[in-house]
């Protein structure tokens, strides 16, 4: 109990200190510094809240306490308010709960087709699709940033952005991380004539995007940088101009395209943030791996056997195999409704916090 207070003591010192930065003038002027405190400050509201109102309920408490050796009705009320004190000091601590330090921040996120080839495609579009519904139920923004389709419209390779629309404690990582790895599809192709089930996969990587500054310095002589025009479906150009930017990053070979702006620089500078974003992601794993050998990572490759989850559309079920969870609302997550399995992976993680505490 003592570290707790200690704990909501030092939240509350700098919350204040926060508002008083956020008044001062200069503070203001400084867009960058004032975005970066407006999302700190966002995220300490809710456990602020909650303990000025345990505060101020323990007061309550004591008084009644009090009053009831005077007053036996008072007994009554100091039972729901010790009851009200209880449920509102684990609601504290359930916020003081150890937490992802990126819970807060916007995402990139990459979708590529994997095993199963036009069939495959389809269902990264599918993917695609039920995050932006996600999205758009869920108070996020998105846009594509580089995109790839096939001859049938489905997508090869995607790279979207997800935003939260209000700061908070729980911004798009807090949802999206746990989507990265090797998506599985049981289903009857449309290319399938004979009626039979196939498997394919497509696999998804998710990174956080920080307000901060980039820990990853990058050099312009580790960069290849490529023109060309957006494409569209079968590769056909769907504008005039060689607008559209591929970044390669030669010591990693990782390779960031984005088409989405309308100028070349806006493209560079847009890819240039995706390809930082990815690039401190794998310093991050790199660290997380030699501070708990044998922690898992993102799945980088398409191997069927490298799953996370499984959809199987003949039986309406999707499966995650990382934490046991069934469902046979396939039809409902595919719409964007993956509430109830994003508040099962999240309370799996934060159990496993708690038990690493």
């Amino acid at each position: 109990m003592t570290n707790r207070v200690s704990a909501v003591d030092d939240i509350v010192s700098e919350y204040q200190g926060i508002e008083a930065q956020m008044a001062d003038p200069e503070t203001a002027g400084d867009q960058a510094l004032f975005r970066k405190l407006s999302k700190r400050y966002a995220e300490l509201q809710p456990i602020i809240k909650v303990n000025s109102q345990w505060v101020e309920t323990k007061g309550d408490l004591e008084a009644a306490r009090e009053m009831a050796h005077e007053d036996h009705e008072f007994k009554v009320e100091a039972e729901r308010l010790e009851a009200e004190a209880i449920a509102l000091e684990e609601q504290l601590a359930d916020l003081l709960a150890p937490r992802d330090p990126h819970d807060a921040d916007d995402i990139i996120m990459e979708i590529k087709a994997g095993a199963g080839g036009e069939e495959a495609a389809l269902f990264a579009g599918d993917l695609a699709r039920m995050y932006e519904r996600y999205a758009d139920k869920n108070g996020l923004t998105w846009e594509v940033l580089g995109l790839s389709e096939s001859d049938l419209g489905g997508v090869k390779d995607i790279t979207l952005s997800f935003r939260a629309k209000n700061a908070g404690r729980d911004g798009a990582w807090s949802v999206f991380k746990f989507e990265g790895g090797v998506h599985r599809v049981q289903r009857v192709p449309v290319t399938e004539s004979q009626g039979r089930i196939q498997t394919s996969a497509a696999g998804v990587m998710v990174f956080p995007e920080t307000d901060e500054p980039g820990a990853v310095e990058i050099d312009e002589k580790d960069l290849r940088v490529d023109v060309y025009r957006s494409s569209g479906k079968g590769g056909q150009g769907v504008n005039t101009t060689d607008s559209a930017v591929r970044l390669t990053h030669l010591p990693s070979g990782i390779v960031v395209t984005c088409q989405k702006e309308r100028s070349q620089i806006q493209n560079k500078a847009r890819a240039m943030q995706v390809l930082q974003a990815r690039l401190e992601q794998m310093e991050r794993e790199k660290a997380d791996a030699e501070a708990a050998e044998g922690r898992a990572a993102q799945v980088r490759n398409m191997d069927r056997s490298e799953r996370i989850r499984t959809y199987n559309w003949p039986e309406n079920r999707i499966s995650d195999h990382r934490i046991g969870f069934k469902a046979n609302n396939l039809d409902s997550v595919l719409d964007g409704n993956l509430g109830d399995l994003i508040t099962a992976l999240q309370a799996s993680e934060r159990a496993d916090r708690l038990e690493a505490e």
